[in-house]
């Protein structure tokens, strides 16, 4: 059911039965000189029929073009029984779970999550998700510093093939703790990350390297040998990864001898719809010996004393309740909402839907690739194989392309030239399962057009 707030009657029995004689009387004790005084900008309450007038106008400002773009946010079916449950007020004003015995439901839910989350990728812990996957990585990062013991630097080698905004999240959050980013050039022939360009590293201290999988490129990384080699320099391996992906490819917690050590991700392909920027939420898996170290919650599952199975918080490794100084992470907190979604479409596809999805998304980006270097000038900028992206060389500028369709309402892609000095003929394209042959047509008909 909707979130409807109480009625005047409610909030006045509510007050009678502990004796306040108003709401305002609940917080007395704060000073009088420390309260706002009455919001008078505030406008008054309008009709509901006014109100979603003026927001059905706002929203169809932002339109329904045809997307092509990838980048970070990926426009995949969602299945309307997701937000249909994930929305009901069992879940969508529920609070954070401290109190077990009125919070099962809440609890078995995260629980879940992080059962399909380590089955996914192949590793032996989750958490229960993190704000996003920029800051994910951004964690990820912290946690390595302090996993690291055989490190005593506070560098990590991240390729220049991870998401540019993932990157700048990076450093935004770690710089000031004296944490160093050293950017390791991809092929320009590839569009991967090679062992070679690693050699000028071997032997010096670093915490981790990252590994991107599928990279921002939308190449698929040589993982093995990048893992391998990370793990022979004492370093950790922090994998970000595309969870769609991992419905096809090898899970990080396979990853060369001894696997990742740290997997975190964007969550938003499972479930929350690309809807004005968001929204969005990271999801972050560890091995078993670094679960001290991990942001975040962990929720586990046991017995009582009468058998019957129940679901509790195990684990707060951010302490910020009792010493905030001392915590692991002060900005760990769970996107509930996002993480039930997920939830919800992860068990409604199950393994054959997630496969099926991502099968039909890499199916779906071969035959955009086959309509659109068939036009004159147009080619794959890469060699390297992808998953469901790819970057294209233009005879023309990708900006001014990207502009002239996107007066056609089409989203063509994302211009490298926004990230990468040197590449602005190059475009970064997506395709999922939702794009159909005609809107495909209808794109490459649409560049043919813009490029002649």
């Amino acid at each position: 059911m909707p979130y409807i707030p109480h009625t005047p009657d409610e909030v006045r029995s509510m007050l009678d039965t502990i004796g306040a004689e108003s709401i305002e009387a609940l917080f007395d004790e704060i000073p009088a000189h420390l309260k706002a005084d009455k919001l008078d900008k505030l406008p008054e309450g309008r009709p509901e029929m006014e109100v979603l007038a003026q927001m059905g106008e706002r929203a169809a400002r932002d339109g329904q073009p045809l997307c092509f773009l990838g980048a970070g946010a990926y426009d995949h079916h969602v299945p309307a029984a997701v937000w249909e449950l994930a929305t009901r007020g069992e879940f969508y004003t529920a609070y954070t779970p401290y109190q077990a015995e009125a919070s099962q439901g809440t609890l078995q839910t995260i629980y879940e999550f992080q059962t399909m989350m380590s089955r996914l990728t192949g590793m032996e812990v989750s958490n229960a998700s993190v704000y996003d996957g920029a800051s994910g990585l951004a964690e990820a990062v912290l946690m390595a510093l302090r996993a690291n013991r055989k490190s005593k630097s506070r560098r990590v080698l991240v390729p220049d093939a991870v998401n540019p905004r993932y990157r700048a999240a990076v450093e935004s959050i770690t710089s000031n703790q004296g944490v160093e980013q050293e950017l390791v050039p991809f092929c320009t022939e590839a569009g991967q990350t090679l062992t070679d360009s690693l050699k000028p590293y071997e032997g010096d201290d670093y915490a981790a390297l990252v590994v991107p999988q599928p990279n921002f490129f939308g190449s698929i990384e040589e993982v093995d040998a990048l893992t391998n080699w990370a793990h022979e320099q004492n370093m950790l391996v922090i994998a970000l990864v595309n969870p769609t992906a991992l419905a096809l490819l090898t899970p990080p917690g396979e990853w060369g001898q001894q696997g990742a050590d740290i997997v975190v991700g964007e969550g938003q392909p499972l479930g929350c719809p690309i809807s004005s920027g968001g929204p969005y939420f990271g999801f972050m898996c560890c091995t078993r010996k670094l679960v001290r170290q991990m942001p975040g919650r962990i929720i586990a599952k046991a017995e009582d004393t009468e058998g019957r199975t129940g679901y509790t918080m195990t684990l707060q490794a951010r302490e910020q309740h009792i010493r905030r100084s001392k915590a692991t992470s002060n900005i760990c907190t769970n996107q509930g909402l996002a993480m039930t979604a997920a939830t919800i479409h992860m068990a409604l596809l199950g393994p054959e839907g997630l496969t099926n999805t991502a099968a039909q998304s890499h199916s779906k980006l071969n035959q955009l690739l086959d309509k659109l270097t068939a036009i004159d000038g147009v080619e794959k900028a890469f060699t390297a194989p992808g998953f469901h992206e790819a970057v294209i060389r233009l005879p023309k500028p990708a900006q001014a392309v990207v502009d002239a369709l996107s007066e056609q309402n089409i989203l063509a892609g994302y211009p490298l030239s926004q990230s990468y000095h040197g590449q602005d003929d190059q475009l970064l394209i997506c395709a999922t399962e939702k794009r159909t042959e005609d809107e495909m047509d209808r794109f490459a008909n649409a560049l043919q057009e813009v490029l002649q």
